[in-house]
């Protein structure tokens, strides 16, 4: 068991104050699954971020690092190392550029940025999670991603090494980056936006998330999409949901315990209860068994898996 208390002893006043112990993923995950993380950090800024990442390597803790947690699926029994979470929330705007921390809200993001005269962000409105997140996963929806926007970056990288970072060192791929799969930490990122069209970003801001309420569980825990949607058929075209072809095979009726596919979408899992990490997954595979046998598709999960063994489990994965 995880000696926590020699662990800390060491550390400074500010960075015991921003230590959680036991903190249970549950109250930190969309979905509302996940047991205890044996030691929850919040950094607040880039050197708190890099000291609690030399606390991981030093103890050889399993680390992780946590965002919005509405992509995530977190193990019934915890998690036995350190999960950083990057609270850095700053916001400030010049010209048609803006500055933001990676903890910030995605979404109050996007509220923040029409209010200081620029848009672009209004078609992701409504996406939870932070602005991390979003650009770690290059979130997206409505025929745009996050990628498009990203001028620089500042990361912690593993080695301990805080750097400045442009798009092209990002790999942005579809719902995916190669700095995320290396473990990069983001702490700030510095957007590319537009001056002035507010009046008609506010209108399209608004349809995006009546949009986004019909077609998504507003009342019942959630982490959104489960499966990626496929590649184009051909060049031109668009993607093919993978929400079409779970329709097809009547996911909607598929459940496990408290856990269930929703039933406006067919993409998604809801936690309609008490619904266990155990039955979501179960009821994830049988999703995917049922379009490969229908459609010889093979499904690609796009939400993560937090293991209890400190294992991290990312897109294309089905433990």
């Amino acid at each position: 068991m995880l000696n926590t208390e020699k662990i800390l002893s060491g550390l400074s006043d500010d960075l015991n104050l921003l230590i959680h112990r036991q903190a249970p993923l549950r109250d930190r995950t969309t979905l509302q699954i996940g047991g205890p993380a044996a030691l929850l950090c919040e950094a607040r800024n880039a050197d708190q971020a890099r000291r609690f990442q030399e606390i991981a390597h030093q103890h050889e803790l399993p680390f992780f690092i946590l965002g919005g947690g509405s992509n995530l699926l977190a193990a019934d029994e915890g998690f036995p190392g350190l999960v950083l979470r990057v609270a850095t929330n700053g916001f400030t705007t010049s010209g048609n550029t803006l500055v933001a921390g990676a903890g910030l809200d995605f979404d109050q993001l996007i509220q923040r940025s029409l209010a200081a005269g620029l848009s672009g962000l209004e078609f992701a409105s409504g996406i939870p999670g932070t602005l991390g997140g979003a650009i770690m996963g290059n979130a997206g929806c409505y025929g745009h991603e996050i990628s498009e926007f990203l001028l620089e970056a500042i990361t912690l990288s593993p080695d301990g090494n805080i750097r400045r970072r442009g798009p092209e060192e990002f790999g942005f791929g579809y719902r995916a980056t190669a700095l995320r799969e290396s473990g990069e930490i983001l702490l700030q990122a510095t957007l590319g936006l537009r001056i002035g069209g507010i009046e008609q970003a506010i209108s399209t801001r608004e349809e995006k998330i009546l949009d986004r309420h019909s077609k998504h569980p507003n009342n019942l825990p959630s982490a959104g999409s489960w499966f990626r949607n496929l590649p184009a058929p051909g060049p031109g075209q668009h993607r093919v949901a993978a929400g079409s072809l779970l329709e097809k095979v009547g996911a909607k009726e598929m459940s496990e315990g408290d856990a269930q596919v929703f039933s406006g979408h067919a993409n998604m899992i809801v936690n309609t209860g008490e619904a266990t990490c155990a039955q979501v997954k179960m009821l994830a595979r049988r999703m995917k068994k049922a379009v490969a046998e229908k459609f010889q598709v093979d499904l690609i999960q796009e939400v993560r898996y937090l293991e209890a063994t400190g294992e991290a489990a990312g897109p294309g994965s089905l433990p």
